[in-house]
């Protein structure tokens, strides 16, 4: 991954708080407190570098919305549970550009085909229909689109990776769907992206990844 400088945020944008990045995996968004508030690194390379039109999966409560760069010109956020959407949008009202909070299944999205320049998971294909999401992805994306994801996968340890597979029927129950057991990027590659950058590293002794991939 390239360095990526510091996003800068209004002392408006920063008074939202830590925010999270999806209700059924509540990890901070930002880092710090008021003015001194940040995204967190994987916040920052997620979304480094965008702009157009960007489409974000899940709404979390809103405050990563504070955290896009300014050539991002428009962001559409897909959000099933109109609890989320309520709260997104009492964020998305103090931002200086367009935002759309809509209703919508992830595996159905409600965008015509070739109408987004990026679209952003951010903890989500592990508890979405993982296939169809990610063909709903390519199909709203204009040929060159990126799929920006940050997710977390399987163990590479056989022992914890057979676990995770195990426990999954009762997790999902626990966690608002979550499968631990997933493999994203098998998926991703599968639904027909080409992967250009992928980092893999370790989050409260969970396996994750962070990377860009492309449609063709």
């Amino acid at each position: 991954m390239t360095a990526i400088a510091p996003s800068r945020r209004s002392d408006r944008q920063a008074g939202v708080g830590c925010g999270m990045e999806q209700f059924h995996h509540p990890r901070p968004v930002c880092t710090g407190r008021g003015s001194a508030t940040r995204p967190t690194l994987q916040r920052e390379r997620l979304t480094a570098g965008l702009a157009g039109r960007v489409v974000e999966l899940g709404a979390g409560d809103g405050v990563k919305l504070t955290c896009f760069p300014p050539a991002v010109d428009e962001i559409v956020v897909i959000e099933p549970d109109a609890f989320l959407r309520a709260a997104a949008a009492q964020v998305a009202a103090a931002l200086p550009r367009r935002v759309s909070i809509t209703a919508g299944r992830l595996d159905r999205l409600p965008l015509a085909d070739a109408s987004c320049d990026a679209v952003v998971c951010s903890l989500v294909l592990c508890c979405a229909p993982v296939e169809r999401t990610l063909a709903e992805a390519r199909r709203v994306l204009r040929p060159g689109g990126q799929l920006r994801f940050y997710e977390h996968v399987r163990s590479a340890s056989p022992v914890l990776a057979f676990a995770e597979v195990l426990v999954s029927p009762l997790w999902s129950r626990a966690a608002g769907g979550c499968r631990p057991g997933r493999e994203p990027v098998t998926a991703i590659a599968a639904a027909g992206f080409t992967l250009e950058n992928l980092e893999r590293f370790s989050f409260r002794h969970v396996s994750h990844v962070l990377g860009t991939a492309v449609k063709a």
